[in-house]
């Protein structure tokens, strides 16, 4: 019987987190970016970019979790990185006190194709709630590509609402259209599930 379970990242990791958001992004992603982009992506220095933000975070609060499947043999089958919100949880035309204060911005939250509907997704976000909370924070926002039906049902099937912030990301002069949402993180874990837990991915 297979275990899956969540851990943080090591920077051993990164060669990992890197082949799974290439083949997760070229999976999800083929119909709302541009062939050529998702072609070209480079593995090597994705790797490179996770490497430095395992090894050296901007700060405590920024962390990458990932999630392993156990069964004969251990695989990293998915990841999820989040940190103080910034510029870039913002709007455009946004002023940067518009979050306030106490917010952390989910920049990634990924899960290899093959390895969906086993619950990885919902227990990184649950990891990532426990991280949340030990660190304060008391909202937690998440940008997703409009088309993305996936990770909007993911997200708002565990709590999470749209905001009513919309921008269009620029890819190779390209804008995709994104959306943001929240969602309130819990100040004590209680019996009921924490946001990730109530589906499945």
């Amino acid at each position: 019987m297979a275990l899956g379970f969540v851990r943080p990242a090591r920077p051993e990791d990164a060669a990992e987190i890197a082949r799974v958001q290439l083949a997760t992004w070229r999976v999800a992603y083929r119909r709302l970016l541009p062939r050529h982009v998702l072609d070209n992506l480079d593995e090597a220095w994705l790797a490179r970019r996770w490497s430095a933000a395992v090894q050296e975070p901007p700060s405590a609060a920024h962390r990458v979790l990932v999630a392993v499947e156990q069964a004969e043999q251990s695989y990293l089958v998915g990841f999820a990185a989040s940190g103080p919100a910034d510029d870039e949880a913002l709007a455009p035309g946004e002023p940067a006190a518009a979050l306030g204060t106490g917010v952390v911005a989910v920049t990634d939250l990924l899960v290899e194709p093959r390895w969906g509907r086993r619950g990885h997704g919902s227990r990184l976000l649950s990891a990532a709630v426990e991280g949340w909370r030990t660190d304060g924070f008391t909202r937690a926002v998440a940008w997703a590509f409009d088309g993305d039906e996936a990770t909007r049902k993911f997200l708002t099937s565990t709590g999470w609402e749209l905001d009513g912030a919309a921008r269009g990301l620029d890819v190779d002069d390209m804008l995709v259209p994104q959306v943001r949402l929240h969602v309130a993180v819990p100040a004590e874990p209680d019996d009921t599930p924490a946001p990730g837990l109530t589906d499945t991915p």
